[in-house]
């Protein structure tokens, strides 16, 4: 555990606030599993409101997470202490301005129970503060200063987000098709591998160009997903292949398809979809891939 030689200021947490700022301090969404070693990165997207920078992020370590380290940031001073963790702007020229966006990461063990973790986030600004702290009282509930979510997954569940996931229609008779979607792992992970119903064998492949030939293959060992970045499988670069379809797949039906991933750690989890079928992708028109998907 990292310890500044500056003392720490103290906080009073039951504070006047500022009008709720422009963006929450959260975390990145997907989750992660239960047990496991798990980097939390608090992502803060915006100054107080009317104010014109951040110039400190307090964290409050909730049960659940034993914090192991705290990421220094060049320019902030940081401070540790018993269930929290402290960056402070050594100056008015390393706050973070309110247009641009940062991420402050402590890392640490988590829980061998499933459940939802709240972490409490204290931003100041040179203009007042805003106390991310609130946690809703149930799903439907929207609270001006949220705290930042983690859900702690049980085993077998991916800690993976899966956004605009779609599959392309496939006519009788036809073979092939294609499955896309966005997919993020705030830990990292790898996509090894896919089913579904309706077809008898899904596998990642890439299409890309080669030359003046569009070329489609089988990603090998799986699909990377590098921590905290999203990654998307769309028409014409990755994407899940569904081959062998046992049925016509038309637009407005959903499909189940499931997804395998491992993680860092080696252990292995899914995430059971429905997922859409449609003519092509939200924004309109095809591509030049579509017809690899029709043989």
């Amino acid at each position: 555990m990292q310890t500044s030689s500056r003392r720490a200021p103290a906080f009073v947490f039951a504070l006047a606030l500022w009008a709720p700022a422009f963006a929450h301090v959260s975390l990145p969404p997907g989750g992660a599993a239960a047990g496991s070693t798990y980097d939390a990165a608090f992502r803060v997207g915006h100054a107080c409101q009317g104010s014109g920078n951040t110039t400190g992020i307090t964290v409050r370590i909730p049960e659940g997470f034993t914090l192991q380290k705290a990421e220094p940031r060049a320019g902030w001073t940081l401070t540790t202490a018993p269930g929290s963790v402290a960056w402070r702007a050594d100056s008015a020229q390393t706050a973070l301005p309110a247009s641009e966006k940062a991420e402050f990461v402590v890392r640490g063990a988590l829980t061998a129970k499933p459940g939802t973790l709240w972490f409490k986030v204290l931003q100041s600004c040179d203009k007042g503060i805003a106390d991310w702290a609130d946690v809703p009282a149930a799903a439907a509930d929207k609270p001006a200063f949220p705290a930042a979510r983690l859900d702690v997954l049980p085993a077998g569940v991916a800690p993976v987000e899966v956004r605009d996931a779609w599959i392309r229609i496939a006519v009788r008779g036809q073979s092939g098709t294609g499955a896309f979607m966005t997919l993020a792992a705030p830990a990292g992970a790898r996509l090894v591998g896919a089913s579904t119903p309706v077809a008898g064998n899904a596998e990642v492949h890439e299409m890309k160009m080669e030359g003046d030939v569009m070329r489609m293959r089988a990603v090998a060992g799986g699909l990377e997903l590098p921590p905290r970045q999203a990654v998307a499988l769309k028409p014409g670069g990755y994407h899940l292949m569904l081959t062998e379809l046992k049925q016509p797949l038309v637009a407005g039906e959903t499909v189940p398809l499931t997804l395998e991933f491992v993680d860092r750690e080696g252990r292995k989890g899914v995430a059971r979809l429905q997922v859409p079928v449609r003519a092509a992708a939200a924004a309109g028109g095809d591509d030049p891939a579509a017809a690899a998907h029709r043989h």
